[in-house]
């Protein structure tokens, strides 16, 4: 969250160097400087939602378009309940896509877009279990959500939604590297909306604002999330991720 705590090691995104192997983390530096800047951060306690289903839709209603995502629960309870939890109690509404990450290989659009709570103490809840991609089988790819964290386990209320596939973010068991063992944990994919998503990573971005790596992938004019809301689920989707 990427995504504003993923990789490049530590405070914030880690970008692996070595060779652009590119396992990257989403950092969510602003997320981590919102952290320390309120810290302490008192997160609020809260029942988990009623049982919920297999899948859970959810409609984001952004200032440039609606993004439908589908929730993978029965695959990744802790992290799409914790989504839930976000959605249901109104902590979405009226937050903002402020980060996205343009990666310089491959073939745009190439990257990220993250949004959040960024530790707001009126917003955020408590930390949730990391649940890994060699748990899940959930995988990074095109269209997928992601939750943005610093270590595993300090996952809150801040995510991404990747706009190419980014295996570096899986889970690699083999790995020497705690981080890369770990990998981030994906929890459900773009069922709609995937435009509105290219329009966000296509922002004016500030030349000034974040530090260290995150400068200049901060967003000019911030996106706002106006509500978020489950929806029904009337027929399958299919994942809209198909970059154009």
């Amino acid at each position: 969250m990427a995504f504003g705590q993923h990789h490049w090691r530590k405070p914030v995104l880690l970008l692996h160097h070595a060779a652009m192997s590119s396992r990257f983390a989403l950092a969510a530096a602003p997320f981590l400087l919102a952290l320390v800047a309120a810290a302490p951060v008192k997160h609020a306690r809260v029942a988990a939602p009623a049982s919920l289903p297999d899948v859970v839709r959810v409609a984001l209603a952004t200032e440039l378009g609606t993004i439908t995502v589908d929730l993978d629960v029965k695959h990744a309870p802790v992290t799409a309940t914790n989504f839930v939890r976000y959605v249901d109690q109104r902590r979405f509404d009226g937050i903002v896509f402020y980060r996205v990450m343009r990666l310089p290989w491959g073939t745009p659009p190439n990257g990220l877009i993250q949004a959040g709570v960024r530790g707001d103490p009126k917003r955020v809840l408590k930390p949730i279990a990391h649940e890994p991609t060699s748990a899940t089988g959930i995988l990074h790819t095109a269209g997928a959500l992601s939750m943005a964290r610093n270590a595993p386990g300090t996952a809150t209320g801040d995510f991404s939604i990747l706009l190419s596939d980014l295996a570096s973010l899986d889970a690699d068991p083999k790995a020497t590297d705690a981080e890369a063992v770990a990998g981030y944990a994906a929890f459900g994919h773009v069922v709609g909306g995937m435009d509105v998503v290219r329009k966000i990573y296509d922002v004016p971005l500030s030349a000034t604002q974040g530090a260290g790596v995150m400068k200049g992938q901060m967003i000019e004019r911030p996106v706002h999330i106006v509500t978020a809301r489950r929806v029904a689920i009337s027929e399958p989707a299919m994942p809209d991720a198909t970059p154009r």
